[in-house]
């Protein structure tokens, strides 16, 4: 009874700070598909990078961070890299072919990665209900793609993007959660993202022709992702990352898709059709069947302990043995 009451106690600080990165990460849907006619996606990766990195720098240099343990540096160098860096690339990119609340949709089946991946590298197994949730949100992307594509192929490359975007992402946070036994929030934050910058810098001539023609509203909108959703929003996950699972992390993300379709619409007036609304909920059916629990074992009960052993007496011929 006591482990059941422990186990469902909320850890209020984590879930606020999950929150926050929800409602962060959903408005950085939006704020890059309203950037992309501006910037190339290396480019504007490159630059929310540069920012973020430069306040996350202030903030660890207030606060004296230190430099993170020898331990914690391969989880860091490989969630710099992956998710900071190659995820948003591919996300931006991504987003110059497919809407923000399309491209939401099918990023979130990075919850099933994160499966996949501590199932391989953490031996945790592969249960039946993930490969089947695997399954269902691999038809809702084709979904997505046929609904998107109008005959050519230019939507399609956009769904695959956000596909790759999903793969980075869950590849980012397995590795960035064995990082975080070793280093605080802050640390394993500021320097990924600081890896981030460094494996983005070749668009860093992109960066500077395209600012100079870019309005000024797109260079606000670059700023905004450096400082709330890569600064911030990554901070907060990092710290709530650090106080759970990375599966029950990636599992709070289901509220993204419906938020950023909220604010795309308000901000873009941009809404998905029917059929990619639908291809959609198949993506997020199959991550919620991916995390679905399989039924636990039966425990014995009063009347089985006072059952004869099979040795004692005869076993009923309706039961199987072995």
């Amino acid at each position: 009874m006591n482990r059941s009451t422990e186990h469902s106690r909320i850890d209020l600080p984590a879930l606020i700070a999950a929150s926050v990165t929800v409602l962060l990460w959903a408005s950085a849907f939006v704020a890059i598909r309203a950037s992309a006619s501006h910037f190339g996606p290396g480019a504007l990766a490159l630059g929310r990078l540069l920012t973020g990195a430069v306040a996350l720098l202030v903030v660890f240099v207030v606060r004296r961070g230190g430099l993170p343990p020898r331990q914690a540096w391969p989880g860091i160098i490989c969630s710099g890299v992956l998710w900071f860096g190659c995820y948003m690339v591919a996300l931006n990119w991504g987003e110059q072919k497919v809407d923000a609340g399309t491209a939401a949709m099918v990023v979130n089946i990075g919850p099933i990665v994160i499966a996949l991946l501590g199932g391989w590298l953490l031996k945790e197994g592969f249960p039946r209900l993930l490969l089947v949730g695997m399954a269902v949100s691999f038809v809702g992307a084709g979904v997505v793609g046929l609904s998107t594509s109008s005959g050519g192929s230019s939507s399609v490359l956009g769904v695959l993007l956000c596909l790759l975007a999903a793969v980075t992402y869950g590849a980012g946070v397995v590795s960035q959660k064995p990082a975080l036994r070793h280093a605080t929030p802050i640390q394993v934050t500021t320097f990924g993202c600081l890896i981030g910058a460094v494996a983005c810098l070749p668009f860093s001539g992109q960066l500077i022709s395209q600012l100079s023609k870019a309005p000024l509203s797109a260079t606000l909108n670059v700023v905004y992702l450096g400082l709330f959703p890569t600064a911030l929003a990554f901070s907060t996950w990092a710290y709530a990352l650090s106080r759970t699972t990375a599966g029950k992390m990636g599992a709070t993300t289901y509220a993204v898709p419906a938020v950023v379709i909220v604010i795309s619409w308000a901000a873009l007036d941009e809404v998905p059709g029917w059929v990619t609304l639908l291809g959609g909920l198949i993506c997020l059916s199959g991550v919620a069947v991916s995390r679905l629990r399989g039924r636990p074992a039966p425990q014995p009960t009063a009347s089985d302990a006072d059952r004869p052993a099979a040795g004692d007496a005869p076993v009923p011929s309706t039961e199987t043995t072995g």
